[in-house]
């Protein structure tokens, strides 16, 4: 088995690229490193640098590396820049992806793993979100999120793909300090940026209908989440195995943004008390996943607790320039 992961010079990719070589899977990695860096595959894993729109590049790469599976992380992600640029997100979430399966198809590849997420439920008002809550994404992220889990199963059932939709939660920590997320756009870097710069961490509203206020999330480590990623391809290469599979990837767990904030500021010993500022649109008062699928289908169960992903994640934090 060789195993293609499209973004897998990303803060997760890079992530699920480390998991699956060192658990003796053969991989080649497709990045444009637009925001991935090659670094953190170090010598070990190579790399082609490229995009999944290139359809010659694709057929290239898929024939070259007899590549028999594919982890498809690549995507653009963040919520507000989707808003802002929905056509961008369409073309390239949705129309590389297209792209992609029609080359796997092609090139007869038969087992697919789809990075989605949890944005595709939009705004439930469940205790748990589980894989049958209804989908109403209220953002293009998540809409091209969820019309990509349509085009997977729909080439998967067309060609004889097998296919797996993971579909994240909120994903914090680093598995060694030169993996960590050093982008400013998830809260756990977004405060440390704040403390770094000597500014107080911002929470966005205190008035939700939770116990203290502010939303409450389910935060999984960045090591727990590439594991998935190693359970679900490997799920895939069992014989009598039934493709089409679609599965939340989380701890189970809330904790509300406060309770996050107040333990970034145990671990990093900068406890200055957050501002409070308006609530930003589109964010659900609470998001957290029922995993109990995923412990049945894939054999996997989190392990890693929040206090972790904060201390790996602030290990590998390297301040901005000022």
């Amino acid at each position: 088995m060789t195993w293609l992961i499209t973004g897998g010079a990303g803060y997760i990719g890079a992530h699920v690229a480390r998991a699956m070589t060192r658990a003796g899977e053969h991989v080649v990695v497709l990045d444009d490193l637009s925001t991935g860096a090659a670094t953190r595959l170090g010598t070990d894993i190579p790399l082609v640098k490229g995009s999944a729109l290139d359809a010659g590049l694709l057929e290239r790469v898929l024939a070259e590396h007899a590549v028999t599976g594919v982890v498809h992380l690549a995507a653009h992600k963040q919520v507000a820049e989707s808003v802002a640029q929905p056509t961008r997100y369409y073309r390239e979430n949705v129309g590389g992806l297209a792209t992609l399966l029609d080359a796997v198809a092609a090139a007869g590849v038969r087992r697919f793993v789809f990075s989605s997420s949890a944005a595709v439920y939009g705004n439930p008002d469940v205790d748990l979100i589980t894989e049958d809550t209804p989908c109403a994404p209220v953002n293009p992220y998540g809409e091209t999120k969820l019309a990509g889990e349509w085009l997977v199963r729909a080439a998967g059932r067309a060609h004889g793909i097998a296919t797996t939709c993971l579909r994240y939660f909120n994903v914090a920590g680093a598995a060694a300090p030169e993996l960590a997320d050093t982008g400013v756009f998830n809260v756990v870097p977004m405060v440390f940026d704040r403390l770094t710069r000597n500014e107080a961490p911002r929470l966005f509203g205190d008035d939700y209908p939770t116990p203290d206020g502010t939303c409450v999330r389910d935060y999984i480590h960045v090591a727990d989440l590439a594991e998935a990623h190693l359970a679900a391809a490997r799920r895939l290469t069992a014989p009598d195995t039934a493709g089409d599979l679609t599965v939340n990837i989380g701890r189970g767990v809330g904790v509300s943004v406060r309770e996050l904030v107040s333990l970034i500021g145990e671990v990093t010993g900068d406890s200055r008390p957050p501002v409070v500022e308006g609530r930003r649109p589109g964010d659900a008062p609470r998001a957290v996943a029922s995993a109990d699928l995923a412990a049945r289908e894939l054999g996997w169960t989190a392990r890693r607790e929040v206090r972790e992903m904060i201390e790996s994640a602030w290990r590998g934090w390297r301040p901005l320039p000022s």
